[in-house]
């Protein structure tokens, strides 16, 4: 794995995607080094010169592929004081510093697969979907919780991976909205007892969890539960 570097980057694009969930495009001063999908790093907002002691920083998973190394995607929701910090500070134009990459929640390309995300959780996974290409003897399942349809913002590219031919079963669910189980819309939380009877053969698969800790700490231990051995549980706690 590459040695982690600190990089000056310059907000490119704020996307805001309504109750306080943006998305923000940077513009690193260097190529990126190398890193896997599923990694995460650590963003500063204050300023930092090169030997000083490194600022305060929050941690955030990276939603860019791997492939592109001339720019840089994290997805946040402005729950706590550092992110309310980003909403109320960071606009087009501003620097900040990123220390990356870190990590080892990287998913697995042999096997079966099965991804939960809640929120901005998703974004340990887009990387890994990013670079998705049809693989018959890989069954990826996944299941991308929002508080509302639109906050789904991830659900374009799994759109797209779905009509790229890749083996990708999905159901959204919702907290809030209209569900349509045709579409693969449900009303609800993510539970293991509407996701493990969507799944083949879920004792062959690897569970990969990516969300807010309630949520990793519910579904883990219903996955235990339900006989899923603990070294096919893997969680991505964030917050």
């Amino acid at each position: 794995m590459s040695v982690p570097q600190k990089i000056r980057c310059v907000v490119k694009r704020i996307v805001d995607h309504g109750g306080r969930v943006y998305s923000l495009e940077l513009q690193p001063e260097r190529p990126l080094p190398q890193f896997q999908p599923g990694q995460f790093l650590h963003l500063a907002i204050d300023p930092y010169e090169p030997g000083d002691f490194w600022p305060e920083s929050r941690v955030f998973s990276i939603a860019s592929a791997p492939s592109k190394r001339d720019e840089l995607t994290i997805t946040y929701s402005a729950v706590g004081r550092f992110t309310t910090r980003m909403e109320k500070t960071l606009q087009v134009g501003s620097e900040v510093w990123v220390k990356m990459p870190y990590g080892d929640f990287v998913v697995n390309h042999d096997g079966d697969v099965v991804l939960i995300a809640g929120g901005t959780g998703i974004t340990a996974f887009t990387g890994f979907l990013e670079n998705l290409a049809p693989n018959p003897d890989q069954k990826i399942t996944l299941f991308y919780g929002a508080r509302n349809p639109a906050l789904l913002i991830f659900k374009p590219l799994v759109d797209r991976k779905i009509q790229e031919g890749v083996q990708l079963s999905v159901w959204y669910f919702i907290e809030e909205g209209q569900a349509d189980e045709s579409a693969g819309v449900i009303r609800g939380r993510i539970s293991v007892e509407s996701m493990l009877p969507k799944v083949n053969q879920a004792s062959n698969s690897v569970f990969y969890l990516s969300g807010p800790p309630a949520m990793l700490q519910k579904i883990s231990a219903d996955l235990k539960v339900k006989d899923i051995p603990v070294v096919k549980i893997r969680m991505d706690s964030w917050e």
